[in-house]
């Protein structure tokens, strides 16, 4: 059985800091390419960080430089170092995983995806 579990979600003033945790279990999770996507009340999910199985990482504009996505293989885990947030960063974030060569920012193409986990920043 497939699980992916988000944790480490909060509330945090502007301008601090979180740290996202996925834990990984029933598939190959090495082998996988692995995302984190956010969704804003009212707006449509968005790409935020990549990371594919040989450790290449990829960033939305919107999070370059502020966002780390990482991943330890020995523990089947993908975290998000969210630093420097602001308001525009509150969303339910949600960690997925993807077998094969695909565009990593397009959502559709992911395998696998987990229930989400709330990031509120206040002002």
């Amino acid at each position: 059985q497939v699980q992916l579990v988000e944790s480490g979600g909060g509330l945090v003033q502007a301008g601090g800091s979180l740290r996202l945790s996925c834990v990984a279990s029933g598939f190959s999770f090495s082998s996988y390419a692995m995302a984190w996507f956010r969704q804003a009340p009212g707006k449509e999910r968005e790409f935020v960080a990549a990371i594919r199985s040989g450790g290449t990482t990829y960033y939305a504009d919107s999070v370059k430089g502020r966002f780390t996505i990482s991943r330890d293989n020995a523990k089947n885990t993908v975290y998000l170092q969210m630093n420097s947030l602001n308001s525009e960063d509150t969303a339910v974030y949600y960690c997925a995983a993807a077998r094969g060569p695909i565009v990593l920012s397009d959502g559709g193409r992911y395998d696998y995806w987990g229930q989400g986990t709330q990031v509120t920043v206040s002002p």
